[in-house]
């Protein structure tokens, strides 16, 4: 085979120097050609001792004519990338613990958004948040279980808010983390209007505004999701504001549920004021806040903490597993509380930490547009206290239940997703195809490929590159047991009526092949047919 020859064009080179450099190549490519002659001169010479295949004849039955002559070829590097497929990628290096193996380059994949963020190159990264999305069964839980257990060891720490499914328990107690239990005859009870500690830098306006704000949220997000996502008047945001000041003022800079509830009553009975349009707007938000402080929800969130944040501890994780058995209601507000209380203690940028806030059910953060607000310039400000916010969503069409459609609500929470730079795509339904290309920007072919992928696999987007990768979570059987969360994996024993005809399988033949069998239907279906 002929060989040929590629010249790559430095980045930077002027158009002048690139034609310097192609008349210099050219130049030398004349002087090796063979100077012209005549016809009778270029005739084939006899060889010296006819061979069996005739004169001029060698033995593959071809001329032997001289060595051909062919143009070197000049392209760029991203077009010899294309000639050359087998090149794999550099990665993003080795910097951060190992999350998986990248599959187009078939080496291990390291990802710390801190990292990624102080990488000054293309490959960096300008934000520490990640978003999640996946379908049930995708692998999304145990990866992001990989990457915090694994990230323990480089420094960094992690808290979940709120855990809906008591999850995180087992992995909390696994690297000696915090649990904090709600509900049940645990008497642990949280302040969400906590002040928290002093942003060091800030002044004294710009802290009090922020402390401020977040209180506001709280009260106002509390109010609307208890009356079913109805907007509060003018009238209502004042009377929660003049209940807030109050409650301030009367408990020396302590407020809670309980004594803005107290207020609430004051302002209802014209205590507080002259104006009828308070006393007649306090009612709503005053029998929102009763089901703290003597419903069903009371014992939790109406008083002052009985339980501290641990600063040192590795992984901080707020069970709230019983409270969100009691219904979708109750766990947006437990969601709201608990992560209210979370950010008031977390957001000190001099204690010089770097944590993880796993935000499972992302879009329970989301449920107005104050809420909304604070939820943006939380995330805006990650970076600034050395955080990384984890959204956690099963599909974009969970943010349809924040606000109405074409609501300014709903339209903030797609963007505030959409502008999560970096990204975790794993298995998706047919149905998200749409979304994923208008919503996230995604490419075609990209969005075919994330409907194909096996559990535990997800493509990474990271800065201006993505990455195919494979999380391998179950490297040994302490981290299968760890980081599992598949319901459908049942002991034998615990499916009623079919334990005969299961036969426990090996851990390598249960993960990571995920063809999506229905287990119980082909158990059923196995009953009836004998």
């Amino acid at each position: 085979m002929a060989r040929r020859t590629f010249v790559v064009s430095p980045a930077g080179q002027t158009r002048a120097e690139r034609r310097a450099v192609q008349r210099e190549i050219a130049a030398r490519m004349r002087e090796a050609q063979p100077t012209r002659t005549s016809k009778r001169d270029r005739a084939l010479p006899e060889p010296a001792v006819p061979g069996p295949f005739g004169p001029g004849l060698t033995e593959g039955g071809y001329w032997n004519l001289s060595a051909p002559v062919i143009p070197a070829h000049q392209a760029t590097s991203q077009h010899l990338a294309g000639i050359y497929p087998f090149v794999a990628d550099a990665g993003l290096g080795h910097r951060g613990p190992i999350v998986g193996v990248d599959l187009n380059a078939d080496a291990l994949w390291h990802f710390s958004p801190w990292e990624a963020y102080a990488d000054p190159t293309e490959r960096g990264s300008f934000s520490t948040n990640v978003l999640v999305l996946g379908s049930y069964r995708s692998g999304k839980s145990s990866t992001i279980k990989t990457l915090i257990t694994r990230s323990i060891p480089f420094g960094h720490q992690a808290v979940v808010p709120s855990d809906p499914k008591g999850e995180w328990v087992v992995v909390a107690e696994a690297v000696g983390g915090t649990v904090i239990r709600l509900g049940g005859a645990t008497g642990a009870r949280l302040n969400p209007l906590d002040r928290g500690p002093r942003r060091t830098g800030s002044s004294d306006e710009q802290h009090e505004q922020m402390v401020r704000q977040r209180r506001i949220a709280t009260l106002i997000s509390l109010v609307e999701m208890a009356v079913g996502g109805t907007k509060l008047s003018a009238v209502e945001h004042a009377c929660i504001h003049l209940a807030l000041e109050r409650a301030i003022s009367a408990t020396g800079d302590d407020p809670t549920l309980r004594e803005v509830y107290r207020q609430l009553a004051r302002i209802g009975a014209g205590e507080l004021s002259d104006e009828p349009e308070l006393s007649a707007a306090a009612s709503q938000p005053r029998f929102v806040l009763r089901r703290f402080v003597e419903g069903d929800l009371s014992g939790l969130f109406e008083d002052e903490s009985t339980v501290q944040f641990d600063d040192a501890s590795p992984l901080v994780v707020v069970d709230t597993s019983e409270l969100f058995a009691r219904g979708d209601l109750v766990a947006q507000l437990t969601q709201v509380c608990t992560t209210s209380w979370v950010q008031a203690v977390i957001s000190d940028r001099e204690a010089k930490r770097t944590r993880y806030v796993v935000r499972e059910e992302g879009w329970r953060d989301m449920t107005s547009l104050a809420a909304l607000q604070m939820y943006q310039q939380w995330l805006k400000l990650s970076r600034h206290y050395g955080i990384s916010n984890i959204v956690i969503l099963h599909k974009m069409g969970d943010l349809d239940a924040v606000g109405e459609a074409d609501s300014q609500e709903r339209n903030l929470a797609y963007s505030i997703v959409g502008d999560i730079e970096n990204k975790f795509v794993f298995r998706v339904n047919h149905q998200e195809h749409a979304s994923l290309r208008d919503r996230l920007q995604m490419p075609t072919a990209h969005v075919d490929m994330a409907r194909q992928l096996r559990k535990g696999e997800f493509l990474a987007y990271v800065g201006q590159f993505s990455y195919l990768v494979d999380c391998f979570a179950t490297s040994t059987e302490w981290e299968y047991d760890l980081f599992k969360t598949d319901d459908a994996l049942l002991p034998a024993a615990e499916i009623a009526g079919f334990s005969e005809l299961i036969t426990p399988l090996p851990l390598d033949d249960v993960w990571p092949i995920d063809d999506g069998t229905d287990l119980a239907g082909w158990l059923s279906a196995e009953k009836e047919t004998g």
